[in-house]
């Protein structure tokens, strides 16, 4: 399973700067790769490994802004269709494919 962070935070002061760094962060530190600008992945390994990871994203966010959480299956995020662009470090480097295998 995936776990898909979006986040749409204010910097527009020192503070709220500030702020969005520590988000950023905690997502980087707790495993979650950046698929673009503000959307953040991590793989989960089962409903129970989501709903911790959903409770510490919960406990760690900013006092403003906006932050949404989806959850899919690895079949549903490979579907995921990259229309302009070229694919990340991190999705070059590994793909749903190998995941299942290692």
């Amino acid at each position: 399973m995936r776990l898909l962070v979006f986040f749409d935070l204010p910097v527009v002061t020192n503070r709220e700067k500030r702020e969005y760094r520590r988000f950023r962060t905690f997502l980087l530190n707790e495993g979650y790769d950046m698929l673009q600008f503000s959307v953040y992945s991590r793989v989960c390994h089962g409903h129970e490994a989501t709903d911790k990871h959903l409770a510490r994203l919960k406990r760690n966010l900013p006092p403003r802004g906006s932050i949404r959480a989806m959850v899919v299956t690895e079949k549903q995020y490979a579907k995921m269709q990259l229309l302009l662009g070229e694919p990340t470090a991190q999705e070059k480097k590994v793909t749903s494919t190998q995941l299942t295998l290692f």
